[in-house]
């Protein structure tokens, strides 16, 4: 069941508490523009129910609807996404401290999360987990891009050896190109951030497909298999 909306030191969130305490691993799944915390409740089922899953609202509304949030302003133009680079940093420095607030209360470490979100989101994962790599076990990126605004931030480079990082793209994604899937796989073929990268038959959105993968992923990872054994068996 997840929980109400919680208060945190630097996020509102909300929980899918794991069934065991402390929990084996924690996941934090970030949304994207426009959306809010509640974007990832469905999917969240679908995670190994001994994970703790930690769904943050970003800290920007869009609206006077209390729905739609960012981590930072983008605009798009002819000449590609143009980012409010102070926001982006700012969110990006909260987030760190929120995970650190998250692994103490929840009683988990940093070996046992992992930050992934979709566009926005998955943004966000990244940015947190380059610069900061001894924060996390690893990051997923769904639909997503790896800014260059933080290459001046990436200065821990044995602790990038010891990530482990999920790229997943839309082929006919209309909103960010896939063109930025291969960017990021490039700028960590250089990091040598050792990661998987996928492309889907679809637009910018999460397929059931990409789903599985990317849970699967996880589970290889961080957790048993047992979890993603039982859900494929069931499909």
């Amino acid at each position: 069941m997840i929980s109400q909306l919680l208060p945190g030191a630097q996020f509102a969130y909300r929980v899918r508490p794991a069934c065991v305490s402390p929990p084996k691993g924690c996941l934090l799944l970030l949304h994207g523009v426009g959306g809010n915390e509640r974007n990832f409740s469905e999917i969240s089922k679908w995670i190994d129910p001994a994970i703790l899953v930690i769904m943050p609202q970003g800290p920007i509304a869009l609206s006077n609807s209390g729905d739609q949030f960012a981590w930072f302003h983008v605009t798009f133009t002819k000449d590609g996404p143009q980012i409010n680079e102070q926001e982006a940093d700012e969110s990006r420095l909260r987030l760190l401290v929120f995970i650190k607030e998250m692994q103490a209360l929840y009683q988990v470490t940093s070996g046992n999360t992992v930050v992934a979100g979709f566009s926005q989101g998955g943004i966000m994962s990244a940015s947190v987990a380059l610069t900061f790599p001894n924060a996390v076990k690893g990051f997923g990126v769904l639909s997503g891009r790896i800014l260059p605004e933080i290459k001046p931030h990436i200065n821990n480079l044995e602790g990038l050896k010891q990530l482990q990082a999920y790229l997943a793209h839309g082929k006919f994604d209309s909103k960010l190109p896939i063109s930025f899937l291969f960017q990021a796989d490039e700028l960590l073929n250089d990091l040598n951030v050792p990661h998987v990268s996928k492309i889907y038959p679809m637009d910018h959105e999460i397929s059931e497909n990409e789903l599985k993968d990317f849970v699967q992923w996880l589970n290889e990872h961080f957790t048993s298999v047992d979890a993603i054994s039982k859900l494929l068996n069931s499909t």
